[in-house]
């Protein structure tokens, strides 16, 4: 968030005097060492529109593989009024966002009735980690997690979960909410998962029915939207985030808002 007070406006890096520009940039270089390395990392560096490159080390790791570090100034900078806007449009953490007693009293009041929540890691994803942080009663930084809700029915399936058994389950439980975990990229297998779960839901006609959220280290509002999940949520994203949106994805849908 910007700082309270500050108006919208174009801000650069700062290193040494503000807006300056300054960068510092670490990064691994295959099949090349010493000073074609560094040769290397101060060309790539400079594609990326950095200027005054100087690289500070230049470490052969084995393999034929440096590790770079560098410096250097860039010109480019971000307008804090569209992040503003970005953050908002996106419907993920802001400070808007009521606590844990409002919203379960909101639910009782406005939707009339619990809500059926389903988590979990799927195909070969074993980290559990932030699906916990989520739906466990215990929670993340302070903010308990869906189970804690006395009006969310949240049912934490675990890891390593096929997109089958969680369609299946979601029919069984007649879920209101999907929670997705996707941590591991390699090879984009989390887009693979995420598509193949669309998919199936699609073919078995309870897309519609369902909100269905996805969240990761790598997951952003924009992915998730182009793979066909209602919502995407990254890191530092608290329970009440993700309550708080299904809520009022289902007021929407149900015409209750």
């Amino acid at each position: 968030m910007t700082v309270p007070g500050k108006k919208s406006r174009h801000i650069t890096p700062y290193g040494d005097s503000f807006g300056d520009g300054a960068v510092q940039l670490s990064f691994t270089l295959p099949e090349v060492t010493g000073e074609a390395a560094k040769e290397a990392a101060r060309r790539l560096a400079m594609k990326m529109g950095i200027d005054d490159v100087y690289v500070s080390a230049c470490e052969d790791i084995g393999s034929g593989m440096s590790f770079i570090v560098l410096y250097g100034r860039t010109k480019h900078g971000v307008d804090t009024g569209e992040i503003e806007k970005y953050l908002a449009d996106r419907g993920a953490a802001t400070e808007d966002v009521p606590g844990m007693k409002v919203i379960d009293k909101m639910i009782a009041e406005k939707l009339g009735r619990p809500i059926v929540v389903l988590g979990a890691c799927i195909e070969s994803d074993a980290h559990t980690v932030g699906i916990d942080a989520i739906m466990n009663m215990k929670g993340y930084a302070g903010d308990y997690g869906l189970e804690r809700y006395t009006h969310i029915d949240a049912v934490n399936l675990g890891a390593q979960v096929a997109v089958e058994e969680l369609v299946r389950q979601a029919e069984k439980r007649n879920a209101d909410a999907l929670l997705v975990s996707q941590v591991v990229t390699q090879k984009n297998v989390h887009i693979q998962n995420l598509t193949r779960l669309v998919d199936l839901l699609e073919a078995e006609n309870l897309r519609d029915r369902l909100i269905l959220v996805v969240g990761g280290p790598r997951i952003s509002p924009e992915l998730a939207k182009e793979l066909g999940y209602d919502a995407g949520f990254g890191k530092e994203t608290l329970p009440r985030h993700v309550a708080y949106f299904i809520l009022n994805k289902l007021l929407e849908s149900e015409g209750t808002s």
